[in-house]
């Protein structure tokens, strides 16, 4: 089914790698903001028996989400009794995939339907959350990867509208958007999305929305992914794809719509362990399963705005976060 701006073609990924592993490999890698504050025991105590000296190293991404999960690693990690080097906001999935895969890094954080889709080069996702998560275990521990236990937190597509026509239009599933009026049927969605095989066109077709006759191509806008959040906030259409997570949702009381007959794939986050890394430090897996444990969309959104809209670090929104969840407390 559906993959995504983040799934890009794979040639053109594998050369971005070759670039980023040249460039890490000739001048070090110096990870941005790798500070965090420094934390004690919570509900995560200190694992027992844990080596002197015992280390772990954390990457992720360079976007908001996977910054704050990154952050919300170290702290873990730390509270647990290890040293750890941030290595978190790599240059994109791949080259944090290969510091993982290569046992450069011990812990990321990843989606279940990227790493089908973009690592694993399925064609199709699976929107079954447990299967799918379950399909990237299976498959990754081929590659020395450990997938721990995933949060309910799904950073997948949707669609949503602003709250004052949802409540005004009695909309809250893409199923009863078929009751609409054409006029109603107005769609804000970005390039990629409108023009997939597995995109725009066969959603419309799984919820009887055909297109091009329940809804005219007038009817459709193509947009800067960025930009459409705006524009389903301004009326500019009803109807605008979104990233379940996003913390503008939120931030401009969008709606998001049930997509009640399970169309997109599933992008639940969970962290990864290097295999070998959970060898020696069996006790990880479960320091990190009490982070995931805690995480879902609305959380997630939250903490997305904080550093997207309100402009906080997102080391200090995974602190008291973590803080307040009683993960970690603070350190004396």
């Amino acid at each position: 089914m559906l993959t995504s701006l983040r799934t890009r073609a794979a040639a053109a990924l594998a050369a971005a790698l070759a670039v980023v592993v040249l460039v890490l490999a000739g001048c070090g890698l110096q990870p941005a903001g790798s500070y965090v504050p420094p934390v004690a025991a919570g509900s995560i105590r200190p694992i027992e028996g844990l080596p002197e000296g015992a280390s772990v190293t954390v990457t992720s991404k360079n976007f908001t989400e996977q910054l704050i999960l990154g952050k919300m690693s170290v702290l873990a990690a730390k509270a647990a009794g290890f040293e750890v080097t941030d290595l978190s906001n790599a240059p994109g999935s791949l080259p944090a995939r290969e510091l993982l895969r290569s046992g450069q890094a011990d812990i990321m954080w990843e989606y279940t339907g990227t790493a089908w889709l973009t690592y694993l080069g399925n064609e199709q996702g699976i929107p079954d959350q447990q299967e799918q998560w379950q399909a990237v275990y299976d498959a990754d521990a081929a590659n020395g990867l450990t997938w721990g236990a995933p949060a309910e937190l799904n950073n997948t597509y949707a669609l949503a509208m602003s709250r004052e026509r949802a409540e005004e239009l009695g909309v809250s599933s893409i199923s009863e958007l078929a009751s609409l009026p054409v006029n109603e049927l107005t769609f804000c969605v970005d390039a990629e999305f409108n023009s997939r095989q597995d995109g725009f066109t066969p959603m419309l077709q799984l919820y009887d929305l055909q297109r091009g006759s329940v809804v005219p191509e007038q009817n459709i806008g193509i947009y800067d992914t960025g930009a459409i959040y705006g524009a389903v906030d301004q009326g500019e259409c009803t109807v605008g794809e979104v990233f379940a997570t996003d913390g503008r949702i939120d931030a401009l009381d969008l709606v998001v719509l049930d997509d009640d007959r399970n169309f997109f794939p599933a992008y639940n986050a969970a962290p990864v362990i290097y295999t070998k890394t959970l060898q020696d430090y069996p006790a990880l897996e479960g320091v990190l399963e009490q982070v995931a444990a805690k995480l879902n969309d609305e959380t997630m959104r939250s903490l997305n705005l904080k550093v997207d809209v309100q402009g906080e670090e997102p080391e200090q929104v995974a602190y008291d976060w973590m803080v307040a969840e009683g993960l970690v407390s603070p350190a004396e």
